[in-house]
């Protein structure tokens, strides 16, 4: 199974790979630092992109399976993998 992570920033889509815990913990201590620049890495190559977050901005992470095996699922339905942050 290849998971593709979804990051919804106030309303615009941005597609990662794993793994994103790092990226999670960047974007958390900035929002309760009161807001700042964190770099959003790209799907495939380049220089990724630089977003500010802030207190209060809409922001959603959704895991994409891409291919291979169906994802196993809990019996509510819902994905399998936890998500450490409970975000």
């Amino acid at each position: 199974m290849t998971l593709v992570h979804r990051l919804t920033v106030d309303g615009r889509d941005y597609f990662l790979p794993d793994p994103v815990t790092d990226l999670k913990r960047q974007i958390l201590e900035a929002i309760k630092d009161g807001g700042g620049y964190v770099n959003i890495p790209p799907l495939r190559g380049g220089p990724g992109i630089d977003i500010l977050f802030s207190p209060g901005m809409p922001v959603t992470w959704s895991q994409i399976d891409v291919g291979g095996e169906p994802a196993e699922r809990d019996d509510k339905g819902g994905s399998a993998v936890e998500d450490e942050f409970g975000l």
